[in-house]
């Protein structure tokens, strides 16, 4: 399936995770060097604690019961998915 609009365009402008998104950006960015430091060079590929604490945040928002009914909500919602932050056709 193909589609021409990001998920960005499919998020309305004044939904309440848009402003919660963007302070969580901020403050990601600055912790971003520190989450660097503790990961190892070497290994298996790991998530990005990023898109985990992000994850985390949505779970708590919307009362999700568990972590496998949050990875099946990002899967299916455009809106879980822009928050958290991978490519819809990305593995969840």
């Amino acid at each position: 399936m193909f589609s021409y609009l990001s998920p960005e365009v499919r998020v309305r402008q004044d939904h309440p995770l848009r402003a919660v998104r963007a302070m969580s950006e901020e403050i990601l960015s600055h912790m971003s060097p520190l989450f660097d430091a503790m990961y190892a060079e070497g290994g298996r590929q790991s998530i990005p604690p990023e898109k985990l604490l992000r994850a985390q945040l949505l779970q708590m928002f919307f009362s999700v019961r568990s972590e496998r009914l949050l990875m099946e909500g990002i899967d299916y919602s455009i809106l879980y998915s822009w928050f958290v932050g991978p490519n819809l056709d990305e593995p969840v």
